[in-house]
């Protein structure tokens, strides 16, 4: 069959297919177009999900008949003055929105620019386009889309249920109105609100408490009470926003908002800098709450490599990984012992009347590392025995019932002072305004791992030669990516080099992971550096060794504390950095504030 062009119909078709695959797409594109118009206010209204009828009204700049004109035309846009993709400051600029939403809908656009009193009509069906006419509107722009995909029915057939598409119509949104909180958003769907955000314009002066402010509006007043604030800038790229807590989490990554000079990203790199950062701090099915914001100069950052615009491509990836990383982890180490007020609520929830049992607890799955059952005799375990007495001197082991003298006032420290310990496993302390209950094996086994992270951090990983050298076949390409960072792997206690054609040959491994399945290691690697181009693996077996055996090195619970041992625990709490939670992600303690019991008994 001879080569041919395509009808110009079938070419917008194909190229819609790229830009909008779903309802959402279609909104996500509309929503952006009325924030670069400088908008200030943003009205969604849907029917069957989108499905039927999408309309986004705005009262931004407007359209003069020629702009219309232009407007629906393949790739002309008014965001690029100088046609230069190295410096992009909206969000649109590839100019193919509307000419794809036209070319699978009834598309009609309805605008009035701010200075004049005329507004214009345009409409486009199946890609045929329609001279503008005269209308009635006030400033600002409406765009309608009704019937989408109906020029490409079997779009239709792989659209999900109404449901689904809401939900990610509303996501689309809320990701939008996270980085805009200037820009009052609402979304109605077959006549119920969905989405009622308004504008903050007294906060226009401080980025971050608006931004703040609009993601717990989103997310939860929870997010609000339990955020870190992250602020860092480093060689020109300026990253801010919130973390949560690590107690405060998720079982999946859906409420990570990562946003690149204002646009919502979907980006492998983020995501696994954001993994990386709480890697010692969750579980391996739980996931944090984050709302990050990069500000990248735009020749650093191409913004250009997918019509959706949900990927980017950083020019030094390292550096901004090592940033966000870094941040987090500083401010996490700023939290000191702080754990997230859910788990004082999910704890009153459970004491009250009528309850029926306590409030399901999150899923903890701690997840063991490549070391098998035998654990190495590198000094560390014996090290982390060395830890088990919170003080010097003998141990008192008679259950301390009830204590009537402590050695410390309550008021004086943050988590109080013991006054008893419960069932040989809980301390129970009085602070000034409440109580806290101290889960005394959790707790330790986070000091006991912190101590041995600065063990290791001061003395370098020791590293254990092999016998015969572990030969693990690999492809040139994951070679290459391995072999590129031998260096880094060296520094991790693990020695490998190329070995002929198409495998590679394991000399050291770390000392501290024991029997070490070595070609799972060193294939978990190869995986790990192409999804994320970092080696997190092997750090995260590492901290998963140092984590059982501080396991296994700390009080256990059902071990009688005397009071001054109790009090020895919350003062090493409060001065060591992620002691409200133990190294899988479960709180270490519980605080109860007085007015909050004295509701339990209806003393208030």
């Amino acid at each position: 069959m001879p080569i041919r062009r395509l009808p110009e119909t079938v070419v917008n078709r194909i190229a819609a297919g790229e830009v909008i695959e779903r309802p959402a797409a279609a909104i996500k594109e509309l929503v952006e177009n009325a924030i670069d118009a400088g908008t200030t206010r943003i009205d969604v209204t849907l029917t069957e999900a989108g499905r039927s009828l999408i309309a986004v009204v705005d009262d931004g700049m407007g359209m003069t008949p020629d702009e219309l004109k232009l407007a629906v035309e393949r790739h002309a846009t008014s965001k690029l003055p100088n046609d230069d993709l190295l410096r992009i400051a909206t969000l649109g600029f590839r100019g193919e929105a509307l000419p794809s939403i036209g070319a699978v809908s009834r598309l009609t656009i309805t605008s009035r620019p701010r200075d004049s009193s005329e507004a214009w009509s345009i409409a486009v069906e199946g890609g045929a386009v329609t001279a503008p006419v005269p209308a009635a509107h006030p400033p600002g722009t409406r765009v309608e889309v009704r019937d989408l995909f109906y020029a490409t029915p079997a779009r239709l057939k792989f659209l999900k249920g109404d449901r689904a598409e809401l939900s990610a119509a509303v996501d689309a949104v809320e990701r939008l109105a996270m980085a805009h909180p200037h820009i009052a958003f609402h979304l109605t769907a077959d006549g119920k609100p969905q989405v009622r955000l308004a504008a903050a314009p007294g906060l226009v002066g401080d980025p971050q408490a608006a931004r703040l402010e609009r993601v717990s509006a989103v997310v939860g007043k929870e997010f609000f009470d339990n955020a870190i604030a992250i602020s860092a800038e480093r060689e020109g790229i300026a990253l801010s926003g919130h973390a949560g807590l690590p107690t405060y989490h998720r079982a999946t990554a859906a409420a990570q908002y990562l946003f690149v000079n204002g646009r919502p990203v979907r980006d492998k790199l983020l995501a696994g800098a954001v993994r990386g950062a709480y890697a010692d701090f969750l579980a391996r099915d739980r996931h944090p709450v984050v709302a990050l914001f990069l500000d990248v100069p735009p020749e650093q950052v191409d913004v250009n490599v997918h019509p959706a615009k949900a990927e980017v491509r950083f020019r030094d990836s390292g550096m901004v990984r090592g940033l966000i990383v870094g941040s987090l982890r500083h401010a996490l180490a700023e939290a000191g012992h702080r754990a997230s007020t859910t788990v004082a609520i999910g704890a009153l929830g459970a004491l009250r009347p009528g309850n029926g049992g306590a409030v399901p607890a999150p899923a903890f799955a701690y997840q063991g590392s490549y070391a098998r059952p035998s654990y190495p005799r590198s000094g560390l375990a014996e090290a982390a025995v060395a830890y088990q007495a919170p003080l010097d001197g003998a141990m008192t082991l008679t259950p301390a019932a009830r204590i009537e003298a402590p050695a410390a006032a309550p008021d004086r420290f943050p988590l109080g002072a013991a006054r008893a310990q419960l069932h040989g496993t809980y301390i129970v302390a009085q602070t000034d305004d409440g109580i806290v209950i101290v889960d005394q094996h959790a707790a330790h086994e986070r000091l006991v791992y912190e101590r041995m992270k600065t063990q290791i951090e001061a003395g370098g990983i020791a590293r254990q030669a092999l016998l015969v050298p572990e030969i693990v076949e690999l492809s040139e390409a994951e070679i290459s990516r391995l072999t590129a960072r031998a260096a880094e792997f060296a520094e991790l206690g693990l020695v490998l080099e190329a070995f002929g054609t198409g495998a590679v040959a394991v000399r050291e491994v770390p000392a501290l992971l024991g029997e070490v399945d070595v070609q799972g290691l060193v294939r978990d690697l190869v995986d790990e550096l192409a999804e994320f181009g970092t080696t997190l693996s092997l750090k995260e077996k590492l901290a998963d060794v140092c984590s059982t055996i501080a396991c296994h090195g700390s009080v256990r619970a059902g071990r009688g504390l005397n009071a001054d041992e109790m009090n020895a625990l919350l003062r090493q709490m409060e001065a060591t950095p992620h002691s409200g939670q133990c190294n899988h992600g479960r709180p270490t303690y519980v605080e109860l504030k007085l007015a909050d019991i004295e509701k339990l008994f209806g003393r208030r």
